[in-house]
């Protein structure tokens, strides 16, 4: 088993050895990680396939369907890093349609794009650190002690040879001595001053509602050889001039159109769009009236994109057909079907994600890598405080938090973290000043003391809403009925 740092190769991630590693991080959806698990795998088997047929295989794209807070944020986020593969994540509701102002749908494909960019050059840099670091090292030390040069004599006073070799020697000496106090870290705060470039202006950034960049127009590409790079003169530390020239020589190590050749082909063939409140534009039908610029607009131009096209970016042209597309919506409003009909067969898989259970919150609490109790036992034993979750504690926090999800807003696993906040209030406010007690135990007692005033608030304000109307009318009877109003003509009247 490979650690998180270190990816695991695609031909190692089996549908079995892709679940396996959701389960650390998402509990239950079983149905949802088999098929994404299975998506995945897809992807690499293609790659293995003849160049004729590779073509022809297009990707099951998933649409996940369930209540908010259940993991399907999670799931897909946790596939992209466990693939390494260029992801990014998009509400659907930010999109407007074509020609009103707002963000169009081909701005996915050039953020998909920017961001397999940087991670490939990332990786780049990555394999030229060292020698990019060697370099800066010689580069600060010509600015520290500056290499002497030979003076100009006139002829016939030549120095012997011997005298310059003693005093490159000597210079040779005293640069090795500067380079051991360097590495030793005695130098760090040394100031000297460091040509950087100067920042750049944007240029036409507010031409109407979308700049140049975002139709695919790189402007530094476009004017960087007519307008000389400006540079402007700093006094930095050493440990800053360190960071700055390894950057720098690191740009230079790297091939940039290698690296951008293979980002462009990352994307096209392993990249993953994950496009979530698509129930957000999924308007029910014949309930629209006039242009409806956020809903079925978007998904026509959405359209196009997710069953293949190619969209134009300062990169370069980028093909989207083999571009996995993972939607997602809790779809509380309509219903998967109010999708334009393109649109449902360009997602074939769906998938429903089940409402979380008091099981589920317990395993939500204990099992994951990142559990919610391990992340407050961390952040307060950085306070010198131990924080001990007894299991009946648990129990009663899972129990409390599944209750309020069914009569109030069911939120899923984000219910946790009010519970959470609620239930440590005093201990994260105390921890620092006043608490005697250097040990906390979490057990049925406290969960229950702590949180009795959250269950008779959310009791309380289920029945001042839920008994409105009967009040209503009970003031009326009481105080309209002596003076022979008739409550049910007054209440239309107001109405």
């Amino acid at each position: 088993m490979k650690n998180n740092d270190h990816p695991i190769p695609p031909e190692e991630l089996t549908p079995r050895q892709i679940v396996h590693e959701l389960d650390k991080y998402i509990i239950g959806q079983d149905a949802a990680k088999k098929s994404v698990a299975i998506a995945l795998r897809n992807r690499w088997r293609r790659l293995q396939v003849p160049a004729g047929l590779r073509e022809e295989i297009m990707p099951n794209n998933i649409i996940m369907i369930g209540p908010t807070g259940v993991g399907k944020t999670e799931i897909a986020r946790r596939l992209a890093k466990l693939a390494n593969a260029p992801f990014i994540k998009v509400e659907a509701s930010k999109f407007t349609e074509v020609g009103y102002v707002g963000r169009d749908v081909e701005s996915i494909v050039r953020d998909l794009t920017e961001y397999a960019i940087n991670m490939v050059k990332a990786e780049r840099r990555a394999e030229v650190n060292d020698k990019a670091k060697d370099l800066s090292e010689e580069r600060l030390l010509d600015m520290l002690m500056p290499t002497t040069t030979r003076k100009q004599r006139a002829p016939g006073f030549e120095v012997p040879n011997s005298s310059e070799s003693e005093e490159e020697t000597d210079h040779h000496r005293t640069r090795e001595k500067l380079r051991d106090r360097l590495r030793a870290g005695q130098l760090e705060n040394r100031m000297i001053e460091l040509d950087v470039p100067a920042a750049n202006n944007a240029l036409m950034q507010g031409i109407g509602p979308m700049n140049l960049e975002d139709m695919g127009v790189n402007l530094q590409d476009m004017f960087g050889s007519l307008l000389p790079k400006k540079m402007k003169r700093r006094k930095v530390t050493v440990g800053e001039a360190r960071v700055i020239l390894t950057n720098e020589e690191a740009q230079k190590l790297i091939d940039q159109d290698s690296a951008v050749k293979e980002a462009l082909l990352r994307v096209e063939n392993s990249g993953i769009v994950f496009l979530d409140e698509i129930d957000k534009i999924a308007g029910a039908k014949g309930n629209t009236a006039g242009p409806d610029v956020s809903r079925e607009g978007v998904q026509r131009d959405l359209l196009p994109i997710v069953e293949g096209s190619s969209v134009m970016t300062k990169y370069g042209m980028v093909k989207t057909d083999h571009i996995l597309f993972i939607a997602s919506g809790a779809f509380h409003v309509s219903k998967p079907s109010d999708l334009i009909p393109e649109m449902q067969g360009r997602f074939p898989i769906r998938v429903e994600l089940s409402s979380l259970s008091e099981d589920d919150f317990v395993k939500i609490l204990t099992l994951p890598q990142n559990a919610l109790i391990k992340q407050y036992a961390a952040l307060l034993e950085t306070e010198g405080l131990k924080i001990e979750f007894r299991e009946d504690g648990i129990r009663e926090i899972a129990k409390i938090a599944s209750e309020v999800n069914e009569q109030v807003e069911n939120i899923g696993a984000r219910r946790l973290h009010t519970i959470m906040t609620t239930l440590l209030e005093d201990v994260l406010y105390n921890a620092p000043d006043d608490m005697p007690q250097r040990t906390v135990d979490v057990d049925e007692a406290l969960v229950q003391s702590r949180l009795v005033a959250l269950v008779k608030n959310r009791d309380l304000s289920r029945y001042i809403l839920s008994s409105l109307p009967h009040i209503r009318y009970l003031i009326c009877v009481l105080f309209l009925v002596p003076f022979q109003f008739n409550p049910a003509e007054f209440f239309v009247g107001l109405n």
